[in-house]
């Protein structure tokens, strides 16, 4: 009789990094022509190897256009299964979508994750066979505050910034008010580019992705101090910027609850130089991924048979 234990993996698809409840790794993929010699972060697919994590993807319209996302989605349910001890299952995936593209793209997303209802593939060398029992799409930025959405205000703005978008939800009565949500192309792979181009300009030099991110995520490094002016300087901009996006949209900043969440939220309680009490910071880049498996744990407990239907 076939087991019909259902393991639930979060995972946030960001174009920055990958993210599950325990793994954060680079957006990175690359196919290698002959068997490596290292298996550190290797997925052998399909007779195919590729190297995950490195330098990461340049940013396409949608996350289904090639393989790279569902080599990436392998590695991330790799990483957490072998965390859990696990070789072998049947798996609930639990991904998002900015809620403003999320009817667009939810069904393409739900298909491309899907193509393989059975995976056996290697990671590091690991044998792991799996089969996808279902696709859960939720919304990201909501995502990240699900579990403690009952202990936030009863009206309040979530401001999910990304690695590519901006996401901005205001909640009313603990639901997202979605004609008045907004994605904007905004994020922090936009202020990474702005910091390369000024750094270019002042010293001829770029600096590597990484590195501009250590200081977005509050440490100061061993820059030379030219190289910190121009970070912390930009950086300072972008926090400006987001809080005039936040204005132009009809928010009070002295009294709104906002909540910051996402790689960007540690830049606007560094940078954004805002000293409102109604403003609070989830610093934790998983939030989404956390988010994703609590939602999806949710829809198990209420949809069990269904979801064992699903596995065949």
């Amino acid at each position: 009789m076939m087991d019909k234990h259902i393991e639930v993996i979060g995972i946030d698809h960001g174009w920055s990094n990958m993210k599950t409840v325990s793994s954060i790794f680079t957006t990175g993929v690359k196919e290698i022509t002959t068997e490596p010699a290292f298996y550190d972060n290797v997925v052998e697919s399909g007779g195919v190897f590729y190297k995950v994590g490195g330098k990461r993807l340049e940013v396409r319209d949608t996350k289904v256009e090639n393989d790279n996302f569902y080599i990436l989605t392998l590695a991330s349910v790799a990483k957490e299964l072998n965390r859990r001890g696990m070789r072998d299952g049947n798996v609930l995936l639990s991904v998002g979508l900015p809620l403003t593209r999320f009817g667009a793209e939810k069904q393409d997303f739900i298909r491309y994750l899907l193509r393989d209802k059975e995976a056996c593939f290697r990671f590091e060398k690991v044998k792991y066979r799996i089969r996808i029992a279902r696709v859960s799409v939720f919304p990201q930025c909501y995502a990240a505050v699900a579990d403690r959405i009952r202990t936030l205000p009863e009206r309040a703005v979530i401001v999910d910034i990304g690695s590519w978008t901006i996401d901005i939800m205001p909640i009313y009565q603990y639901y997202p008010n979605e004609p008045e949500c907004t994605t904007i192309p905004q994020g922090l792979i936009r202020c990474m580019r702005e910091i390369n181009e000024e750094c270019v300009r002042q010293i001829g030099q770029e600096l590597d992705e990484n590195i501009i991110q250590e200081v977005m995520a509050g440490g100061k490094g061993v820059l030379p101090q030219q190289y910190m002016e121009i970070i912390e300087g930009c950086l300072e901009k972008f926090a400006e910027k987001v809080l005039n996006m936040l204005k132009e949209h009809g928010y009070n900043l002295d009294v709104t609850p906002i909540i910051f969440v996402g790689g960007g939220a540690t830049v606007m309680k560094l940078f954004g130089h805002t000293g409102s009490g109604n403003i609070q910071y989830i610093e934790d880049i998983r939030a989404n991924a956390k988010g994703y498996e609590y939602l999806g744990r949710a829809y198990l407990l209420s949809n069990r048979k269904t979801v064992e239907a699903g596995i065949g």
